[in-house]
């Protein structure tokens, strides 16, 4: 009876393996949904593609996960991939979000949107002065910047004195 069980439980593994074999790696996705940018701010706009609808596939896009809703995604000139665009609402919380597309064939792709509060793109210009201690043409007082020009004018004429009076050969 023992050995029977065996013998009926080996091959119940072995079918189930053979079956597990043949099954689809991904359960039925393939390729993959680009979503550019990866990283948007509230407001703006995503743009998504894939290959995987084939060539002149369309595909039905589902960004509610942030709150966009669905759109859709016809073919392109670019690699034959289907291309689609939505934008991020104002009311998006910062997060990751997965972004699905399902081709008119069945087949259903996914890519992640990262929303964030500050634009990745976006560089601050520094303002006002740098405090190094040595002061500028342009500083706070303007009675010490009046008093510094006078006092290199009166080093430049004083210079230049001296300099002429050598030059003809008075001496110093």
């Amino acid at each position: 009876m023992r050995r029977t069980a065996r013998l009926l439980t080996g091959t119940a593994l072995a079918v189930a393996a053979a079956g597990l074999a043949t099954a689809p790696a991904y359960g039925g996705e393939t390729g993959s949904l680009e979503v550019f940018p990866s990283s948007a701010v509230p407001g703006g706009d995503v743009t998504v593609n894939t290959a995987a609808c084939g060539d002149g596939g369309t595909a039905a896009g589902d960004a509610s996960a942030v709150g966009a809703g669905t759109f859709t995604l016809a073919p392109s000139t670019h690699e034959g991939d289907a291309i689609g665009q939505f934008k991020v609402p104002p009311s998006a919380q910062p997060g990751t979000y997965e972004i699905v597309a399902k081709c008119t064939d069945g087949r259903q792709v996914s890519g992640d949107l990262m929303v964030t509060l500050a634009s990745m793109r976006q560089q601050v210009q520094p303002r006002g002065s740098v405090k190094t201690g040595v002061g500028g043409a342009l500083g706070p007082d303007p009675v010490q910047t009046a008093a510094g020009v006078a006092a290199l004018a009166v080093a430049a004429a004083g210079g230049t004195w001296l300099l002429h009076r050598r030059a003809r050969g008075d001496g110093i």
